[in-house]
């Protein structure tokens, strides 16, 4: 079983997402950590059918190859919930709330640049049907669980990932 993350570590990595703009200062999220085992196999078993409900609606065979068996041994998994009710004036425009959702988009990506400068391993994760993620971690109706970024130790040193050159995604509009 993979080693425990300590609280230290757990309230580091978390200042550094506290520390995400927010549209007004709103901070619209809040921090559930699952170190259950019990949660974490719920967790699996929820994400395990959106698998399986996604194999069949995309087509995408890598979906069949995926396996989830990692929710269930992860130390650490943190579940970010937003507030709808904390964002910024384009809840008033034709899109709606949308501030919270970056808002918390960018607390996650403080998660894992905190927890990489830790020496952790991290994992964005979204397989699952927010209802259901409702349910098992008791976020009420107000509230919307937008990520779970799976925390933990590497077991081995990670291989960087391939990223396009950026080039190729910029435009100057002179």
């Amino acid at each position: 079983m993979p080693e425990a993350l300590s609280e230290e570590e757990i309230v580091k990595v978390l200042e550094a997402a506290n520390w995400a703009p927010s549209p007004l200062n709103g901070q619209p999220w809040r921090f559930l950590i699952v170190t259950s085992a019990d949660l974490k196999t719920r967790i699996s078993q929820e994400a395990e059918r959106c698998r399986k409900w996604a194999l069949e609606k995309s087509g995408w065979k890598w979906l069949d190859r995926y396996p989830l068996d990692f929710l269930k041994t992860v130390p650490t998994i943190i579940a970010v919930v937003g507030d709808p009710k904390k964002t910024g004036v384009d809840q008033f425009m034709e899109d709606g709330p949308m501030g919270y959702q970056q808002a918390c988009a960018a607390a996650v990506q403080n998660i894992h640049l905190a927890a990489h400068a830790l020496g952790l391993g991290t994992l964005w994760f979204t397989l699952y049907d927010k209802k259901a993620l409702r349910e098992i971690l008791g976020i009420g109706p107000d509230e919307v669980p937008l990520a779970l970024v799976l925390m933990g130790r590497p077991a081995a040193p990670l291989a960087p990932v391939p990223r396009k050159d950026v080039r190729e995604k910029m435009i100057y509009l002179r």
